[in-house]
């Protein structure tokens, strides 16, 4: 039996405006792009267990840092924070080894994830410092939320000149091109389980839509919906699946295609933290459930359609206002399916 849900939630034709409290902000739309190699610092300052506090004491005064790893075998065994050190400052007692005061039970992050999940680790935990693993669970660096915002801050300036160059050439393609209908149709294979690059497609179209002319809010909510949906292509489906966005002047249509196993039931799937994520899409901190939510509240209008055992097919519409609409030489209102 094949399940089929329309939801019309999202922007329900209302401005969103800096005050909205579901606003996606510059700082969001960055945190999907940047990967965690982007931001980290990746010159190390480590420690071993069988130092002594005063080496702790000693490295972080000399580096002007809050903690460090600490490395056993090559493999991280724990992490020694400022907090620690103070402790062991309170007992007198910096002839301790290090291995006395340090947390073993370590929080991570992988290089190859969003620097949101650093963002969202951050407020969930309080944490300060995050050891940031590689696909070999190698560590590979250190991230802060001061390296969160630096490399934001760097990411805004980078390539400032080029992209204002990228985007006038690409702004003047619907209003070049005569046509009864005009559509651009960008199409991309997704690769199941490709963790390491899930969200450059969506990246891409993004960065698409913005050289097109796009608002940075209409960019920011397109690429927000279809990142969720590339990273559920990454997770659920057998055999990869395709991702597809049909831009026009007046609507943007977003495609997901799939040979994954199905939904048996959608309104359950629709419900925030509902997930059929496998333990190792879990492991590299996907899988949270909040996907399809996303989504619903990025477009003006989305379509789920799956069968048990056949795979599912994802449909998206945004219905772009007077001051979003992409320039064209002929204004077409046909609105057929992607």
């Amino acid at each position: 039996m094949t399940n089929t849900i329309q939801e019309q939630q999202g922007r329900k034709g209302r401005t969103i405006t800096d005050r909205d409290a579901h606003e996606i902000t510059r700082v969001e739309e960055l945190a999907y792009d940047l990967k965690i190699s982007d931001v980290m610092n990746s010159n190390i300052k480590s420690l071993a267990p069988d130092q002594i506090m005063q080496d702790v004491f000693d490295l972080l005064r000399q580096n002007r840092i809050s903690g460090a790893p600490v490395i056993e075998n090559g493999q991280l065994a724990g992490i020694i924070s400022q907090e620690d050190l103070m402790r062991a400052l309170a007992e007198s007692d910096l002839a301790s080894p290090i291995r006395k005061y340090m947390t073993t039970q370590v929080k991570t992050i992988k290089t190859f994830e969003p620097v949101v999940k650093a963002i969202e680790v951050f407020t969930r935990t309080n944490l300060g410092r995050l050891p940031v693993l590689d696909e070999n669970d190698k560590l590979a660096g250190m991230i802060t939320k001061g390296d969160v915002t630096r490399g934001v801050l760097v990411a805004i300036r980078k390539d400032y000149q080029e992209e204002e160059i990228r985007r006038y050439r690409a702004s003047h393609l619907f209003e070049d091109i005569t046509s009864d209908r005009t559509s651009l149709i960008l199409r991309y294979k997704i690769k199941p389980g490709d963790y390491v690059n899930g969200g450059q497609a969506s990246s891409h179209i993004k960065r698409a839509l913005v050289r097109l002319g796009a608002t940075p809010q209409l960019a920011r909510q397109c690429g927000i919906a279809v990142y969720e949906a590339e990273i559920n292509l990454v997770i659920h489906s057998t055999n990869g699946g395709i991702l597809r966005v049909q831009i026009e002047p007046h609507r943007i249509l977003m495609q997901t295609t799939d040979d994954g196993p199905g939904i048996a039931d959608i309104p359950q799937a629709l419900q925030p933290g509902w997930s059929t994520a496998s333990p190792l899409a879990r492991s590299m901190g996907f899988g949270a459930g909040m996907g399809l939510v996303n989504i619903q509240r990025c477009v003006d209008k989305m379509e789920l359609v799956s069968s048990a055992g056949k795979g599912t097919k994802l449909f998206m519409e945004i219905h772009l206002r007077p001051e979003e609409k992409f320039k064209a030489a002929s204004d077409s209102n046909e609105a057929p399916g992607i």
